[in-house]
């Protein structure tokens, strides 16, 4: 519990940085542009290296397929739902954005804890950290512009930063003794919802800031995931009934 608390705290940091970074500065836009790009590129890798692969491969393509499904048309509902009812304000919009992108990916995180590999863990850490602090950057400027004060902007992303790093040893804690199957929709679920979070919000902001450019920002990181030893999708699929029966090539 308490290693997921201190992941937490450290994945959930960039939303304090980003906002005490924010609440004095307005950086240039194509900056935070790039950064999103990058951040994209980071949980792609970590969706699929590491959430769901690991649900396909304990769980099953049936499992996991489901899992991704759901946890992807849930964080479309709730987005439409939030678009609905939330603020007009750009920085509280972001940060309401922020919040619902930020469960999934933190109680996910929790969950990789659960015997998954270091590496495995750094890469969605990395990724999440990533895309928390060009977000929480940009919400502290935007609120700043619509009249709070730095210490409401400072202080509002500090407290959603603490929300976070509680999911975070939420899902550590209710999901560590469940059985593998479970697991599995818990983490395919988790991988739809940050897929979802990724095609809606990250990657258009990206380029509706930075323009076509920023593209080259996102295959970097995951090149150097793929490309590592003992890595990547093939090597797995290569390992003879890995995934169950009728799953090899």
């Amino acid at each position: 519990m308490l290693t997921a608390l201190l992941v937490g705290l450290a994945a959930s940091s960039a939303l304090v940085i980003g906002a005490v970074v924010g609440a004095f500065f307005e950086p240039p836009r194509r900056l935070v542009a790039v950064a999103l790009a990058f951040a994209s590129g980071a949980l792609i890798t970590a969706l699929a290296f590491d959430l769901f692969e690991e649900a396909f491969r304990t769980g099953g393509a049936w499992l996991a397929g489901i899992g991704l499904l759901a946890g992807a048309a849930g964080f479309v509902i709730a987005d439409r739902l939030l678009e609905r009812y939330s603020s007009s304000s750009s920085g509280f919009a972001l940060l309401a954005g922020v919040t619902l992108d930020g469960v999934p990916e933190n109680i996910a995180l929790g969950v990789s804890l659960i015997g998954s590999s270091l590496a495995g863990i750094l890469s969605l850490l990395v990724a999440i950290f990533a895309s928390n602090l060009p977000e929480a950057l940009g919400g502290a400027v935007g609120m700043r512009k619509g009249g709070r004060s730095k210490k409401f902007a400072i202080a509002t992303w500090t407290a959603t930063g603490v929300l976070l790093a509680a999911a975070v040893v939420v899902g550590n804690v209710v999901f560590s003794s469940v059985s593998e199957e479970t697991l599995a929709v818990v983490r395919a679920f988790a991988g739809g919802a940050v897929l979802a979070s990724l095609v809606d919000t990250l990657m258009p902001e990206a380029y509706r800031e930075g323009g076509a450019y920023v593209a080259f920002a996102r295959p970097p990181v995951s090149c150097s995931r793929s490309c590592s030893p003992n890595e990547g999708v093939a090597d797995h699929l290569g390992e003879t009934g890995k995934y169950g029966a009728g799953a090899g090539i």
